[in-house]
């Protein structure tokens, strides 16, 4: 399902929902930017990217499992399955942007089709490129745990995840039910570290890459130099809105720029 300008295609009656396309909201004119999302939603997600509609248009992905997008099949998030829905998306080449668990499916779909990807950006990736690092070692443990456990994890540990991909935690007492809600969503997804990401063939391609994190985590710095140099990319570093990239401070400016010179 698509809307483009408020209008919706209707899905075709009777379809299983894993069989239903995912919904992809456009918004804006020019050159295509394909925004997909992780465990967050596109509203959360994308927050600070509104004026480059002016210049560009915003597809903004659901990933299965966001409304209005069907649930995934086996009702669990798994990134071979996005990259299965985001590769027919790239049929008109867009700009693909990315963020945490989307990043791991928009790679895996670019290295599939590395032709049709105009430019390639990822947003703080759950890439653990650099297994000997004592952090990324760490915040593995900390992401397995609260991923295949959800709400049994161990609290200061799902806490201490949480916080780190930017979901509202305070410090005492029960979670919001929003955050239950997120937690509930990512249980038992397909791990990060499982996943084969062919990110020699986006550098042997030559997929202008950038990689942006915000500096508010020494092992999410680290992961996304590691996938920097693994790419060739450029890389940003934007703080001040945490997880939540997009909606640091000059990102969006820094982002349109690196867009126009490879449009």
């Amino acid at each position: 399902m698509t809307t483009d300008g408020g209008k919706q295609m209707a899905d075709v009656a009777g379809d299983p929902p894993a069989a239903r396309p995912l919904t992809v909201v456009r918004r804006g004119s020019g050159p295509e930017v394909l925004l997909v999302h992780g465990g967050a939603g596109p509203t959360a997600t994308w927050q600070g990217l509104a004026p480059l509609s002016t210049r560009w248009t915003l597809a903004f992905v659901h990933r299965r499992g966001f409304a209005p997008s069907p649930p995934p099949p086996a009702g669990r998030q798994d990134y071979e399955v996005d990259a299965d829905d985001l590769a027919p998306l790239l049929d008109d080449r867009p700009h693909v942007v990315a963020h945490s668990y989307g990043a791991l499916g928009a790679v895996i779909a670019a290295a599939r089709r590395p032709d049709r990807v105009r430019s390639l950006t990822l947003i703080e990736p759950p890439f653990f490129l650099a297994p000997d690092d004592p952090e990324v070692t760490r915040f593995r443990r900390l992401s397995d745990a609260a991923l295949t456990q959800g709400l049994d994890a161990e609290p200061a540990v799902l806490r201490e995840f949480l916080r780190i991909t930017g979901a509202p935690v305070p410090q005492e007492g029960p979670l919001p039910e929003a955050v239950v809600r997120g937690v509930r969503r990512a249980h038992k997804c397909r791990p990060p570290a499982e996943a084969n990401l062919r990110l020699d063939v986006l550098r042997h391609a030559d997929v202008p890459a950038l990689v942006a994190s915000g500096r508010h985590t020494t092992a999410v710095e680290r992961m996304c130099d590691a996938t920097a140099e693994q790419l060739h990319a450029q890389r940003l570093v934007a703080p001040g809105a945490g997880h939540f990239v997009a909606a640091a401070p000059g990102f969006a400016e820094q982002l349109d720029r690196f867009l126009d010179a490879r449009s």
